[in-house]
């Protein structure tokens, strides 16, 4: 699949089906994250791949605030974790570089029929701690990885944004059209 077809099919997805994933496409998921653009080539991001210690991860995580009871349940749980640290001393403030770098993560699984879920809302000091993080590090990112349990739409968003389950637990995710952001030559 082409890069934009990836692009295109690229959702998040809260639900996973229990069934392991390959240590080799865990690893080319990091490769991928490493040769992203880095500013000034500072390469201040740093990886922990937990693929075992499950639930340690999970008990640190806040999923889908839009949605009651979003989180994965039993048996729906991530598979893989990969979570991105930043060394405060290199660069302080590397938000660019974490975005490039879940990226290239995501879509390299996905590559892979492997999805993803990008988490910022978690409890960051309490991860650090569970995985010996030291003090020159911030945690910036987890991404949650797993074969995909659930379907996830985008659809033209008609004023709202807010995603949302149907019946047939389907989440459908607004997004705005290219016609009401895209501005030509000027604003």
């Amino acid at each position: 699949m082409n890069t934009y077809n990836l692009i295109l099919k690229r959702r998040t997805i809260r639900k996973f089906q229990q069934k392991k994933l390959p240590k080799q496409v865990l690893l080319d998921c990091l490769n991928a994250a490493r040769l992203a653009p880095s500013g000034a080539n500072r390469q201040p991001l740093e990886y922990i791949l937990v693929a075992k210690n499950l639930e340690s991860v999970f008990n640190c995580t806040h999923w889908a605030g839009y949605l009651d009871n979003s989180a994965p349940q039993q048996n729906e749980e991530p598979m893989a974790y990969i979570i991105i640290l930043s060394h405060k001393k290199i660069n302080p403030e590397p938000k660019y570089d974490v975005g490039f770098a879940a990226e290239n993560i995501i879509l390299t699984a996905l590559e892979k029929e492997i999805a993803g879920c990008v988490i910022g809302s978690l409890d960051k000091a309490k991860l650090a701690k569970i995985l010996d993080i030291p003090e020159s590090y911030t945690v910036e990112l987890v991404i949650a990885l797993g074969y995909p349990k659930q379907k996830s739409v985008a659809e033209e968003s008609k004023g709202e944004l807010k995603y949302w389950l149907d019946e047939k637990n389907v989440l459908h995710v607004p997004k705005r059209r290219l016609k009401d952001i895209l501005h030509e030559e000027k604003f």
